[in-house]
């Protein structure tokens, strides 16, 4: 056992302390808990099931209700490639709690296998992964129970969609129809040293393409302003294909501007008097 002991010149404060009027935190109201797990409550629907297996897709903070019955082991099947860190159930005396895998290599996925001793049983369960966390609300019934449940991931398919098109992009062409004989390197570059100056400038004669290192889409990407004899800037309209901004005008001199109490300036100027440096020449 540990003691604490206070030092005398501490126990007058601490008797004065007492004698103030103590203010407590109101506790929460009970049902206010209980109507948000209400909301955030998810029922097995018919139109969840894909043969036996209950299909949930899964979000963030929801609870899944998964019906039991004894003698019947329910199926939680976990993400294919997903890792099991820890499961933790409210009972654990009256309820048969295991685990397993199926499967190996990328496709081994994980099984949290799940068993009542009688009906009429509720309980919780919370299973944590290297990936998320599931929260699942279990009760018991006297006889049918569901066979199998597992998750859909709409976010994951999101997230993979994104990155097909975004491989997809970096692979297109960024313009149809150019020969290499076409294309005009004669563009000097000049000015400051950010992370997103420009590898080199060209033009096919029609349009002029600024190609940018990988690091252009890590920050914020600087507009490009064309200037005229005057040295007075207009903005200009581009698109962006990937690295490259494509301008669809020739232009003599044009500069890249970011910022505006430290302005970072990157001039491009075509060399119109030089000889014309051809790719490949």
């Amino acid at each position: 056992m540990i003691r604490f002991r206070a030092a005398p010149s501490l126990l007058a404060t601490c008797l004065c302390l007492t004698t103030q009027p103590s203010r407590a935190t109101p506790p929460t109201d009970p049902t206010t808990v209980a109507k948000a797990n209400r909301r955030a409550t998810i029922e097995p629907g018919a139109q969840g099931f894909v043969n036996a297996v209950q299909v949930y897709p899964f979000a963030e903070g929801a609870i899944y209700h998964v019906i039991t019955a004894p003698e019947r082991v329910t199926d939680i099947a976990l993400q294919p490639g997903e890792g099991l860190v820890a499961v933790a159930s409210g009972d654990t005396v009256r309820w048969v709690i295991g685990d397993t895998t199926s499967g190996s290599g990328a496709d081994k996925r994980t099984h949290v296998l799940v068993k009542p001793f009688s009906a009429g049983l509720a309980t919780n369960l919370v299973i944590t992964t290297d990936r998320r966390s599931y929260h699942i609300a279990l009760t018991s019934v006297p006889r049918t129970a569901m066979a199998a449940l597992s998750w859909s991931y709409p976010q994951d398919a999101l997230i993979a969609l994104k990155r097909a098109t975004a491989a997809v992009e970096a692979a297109a062409p960024i313009a149809a129809g150019i020969k290499v004989e076409q294309l005009h390197f004669n563009y000097a570059i000049s000015g400051d040293r950010p992370l997103w100056r420009p590898l080199r400038a060209f033009d096919d004669g029609r349009q002029t393409f600024v190609e940018f290192p990988a690091s252009l889409g890590v920050g914020e990407a600087p507009p490009i302003f064309l200037l005229d004899q005057k040295g007075e800037a207009q903005l200009v309209n581009y698109r962006v294909k990937g690295r490259f901004y494509v301008v669809d005008r020739i232009f003599d001199v044009a500069e890249l501007r970011l910022g505006t109490k430290d302005q970072q300036k990157v001039r491009i100027n075509r060399v119109a008097n030089a000889t014309l440096v051809r790719r490949g020449s």
